[in-house]
């Protein structure tokens, strides 16, 4: 077995390991009522069991790290998978630090979660080790993008404490119109994670599937002389096409259900390679996600969040909006120095100017002038509580959009970053 190898055994073992973990932490919250300990005593055990579990399961994912790191010759943090892999091992560690701090089992009923779904998330991408290009042939490759995870880590951390507190606060059955607004944000929030969960189900479930579409696409461009040039392009489908690519034909397709040919083309605007592609993953994400949400809600016969509410009973809310804080206010030097300053100088030495307006830097500097809000308005104004938990859930979007997003969506010099 080579060393690769062994790093992928790894890193399933550690997807298992979260996944038991998250599931423990599970009994350790509904088992409370029919345990015949005390719901305390029956909360420190099985947050203890789910805990080591978590440990065992971190312990995996440093494995898979450092045997991919000597086994490619290079910091596995160089493609979408590998930081997404990272980006998951960091919320580990920093889950780790906090609950060390605070000794909160049902924290883990919310991180680990949100740590399997990026572990899925990222096996959705190649996972091939590939040679690096010029650009990241740098020792700030290590630096910047460590930091900048390792900060964004505890974003996640706040934000799965900020969900927590909102989950624990808002009455689920109180009807006046600000309480009704309040559940409905949250149910939302809650719908858009499912959202993400029904789209790496769909990848798998199709890929498994070997679901296959090709399209031939023709790109016609005039150049400043008026000559017409015309490049012929392949794009692969792994999806069902709802949409086609613009001013494409279908090379082969496989049929599913009602779907024998594309039901519609992109249009014009958005007429790049992988444009239609993008269109038509997150449309199926979001019909995909909507019939599983709408499944949870036939099958608890209520709002998802209403479900979860009792669970957080005998949680201490201040405690809670105070775990959150403290996970950003540790993050938020940790991602400056590595989304901005670190990032700034690796952006001198490759590209001779600190900054350049590109999507990423842009949105780098969004998040860090977001979280410095935060901040002021945490420790000048006094947002505490329901605004604070807001802001940390909204925050973490942000992160998210400016991970994704840009990544998979703008065109930029971090584009190398993309599937």
């Amino acid at each position: 077995m080579s060393l690769l190898d062994f790093s992928s055994d790894a890193f399933i073992a550690a997807f298992f390991l979260y996944c038991f973990g998250f599931m423990f932490y599970g009994v350790s919250a509904l088992g409370r009522k029919w345990s015949n300990r005390s719901p305390e005593e029956h909360m420190r055990r099985w947050g203890r069991i789910a805990y080591g579990v978590s440990i065992l399961g971190f312990i995996a994912h440093v494995t898979f790290f450092v045997t991919r790191w000597i086994g490619g010759s290079h910091i596995p943090t160089s493609n979408m998978y590998e930081f997404m892999t990272f980006l998951a091992m960091a919320i580990m560690f920093a889950f780790i630090v906090v609950n060390a701090i605070y000794r909160k089992p049902l924290l883990g009923l919310f991180t680990l979660p949100l740590t399997v779904i990026i572990v899925a998330f990222a096996a959705v991408f190649p996972q091939e080790v590939q040679p690096l290009i010029p650009a990241l042939q740098s020792i700030w490759l290590k630096v910047h993008v460590t930091t900048a995870a390792t900060g964004e880590a505890f974003f996640a951390v706040g934000f799965a404490a900020g969900l927590m507190y909102l989950l624990r606060t808002v009455d689920f059955k109180k009807t006046d119109e600000r309480s009704r607004r309040e559940q409905r944000w949250v149910e939302f929030t809650l719908y858009v994670i499912i959202i993400i969960i029904a789209f790496i189900g769909s990848v798998f479930a199709f890929r498994g599937a070997g679901y296959e579409a090709t399209f031939t696409q023709e790109n016609v461009e005039i150049s400043d002389a008026g000559v017409d040039n015309t490049t012929t392009d392949t794009v692969v489908y792994t999806l069902p096409p709802i949409f086609k690519p613009y001013n494409s034909q279908a090379a082969s397709m496989d049929s599913f259900l009602f779907i024998k040919e594309p039901l519609m083309e992109t249009p014009h605007w958005m007429k790049g390679v992988n444009a239609a592609r993008k269109l038509n993953t997150i449309t199926w994400s979001i019909i995909n996600g909507t019939i599983l949400y709408g499944l949870l809600r036939l099958a608890l016969r209520k709002r998802i969040g209403a479900s979860i509410h009792p669970l957080m009973d005998g949680i201490d809310e201040d405690d809670i909006d105070e775990i959150s804080y403290r996970a950003i206010a540790i993050g938020y030097p940790i991602f400056m120095l590595g989304a901005l300053i670190f990032a700034m100088i690796w952006a001198y030495i490759a590209w001779s100017r600190f900054w350049g307006w590109d999507p990423k830097e842009v949105w780098a500097l969004i998040t860090w002038l977001y979280y410095t809000a935060y901040l002021h308005l945490r420790l000048s104004r006094g947002w505490h509580g329901s605004k604070s938990a807001w802001l940390a859930v909204i925050g973490f979007v942000i992160v998210l959009f400016t991970l994704i997003g840009v990544n998979l969506v703008l065109v930029g010099l971090h584009s190398y970053a993309g599937v």
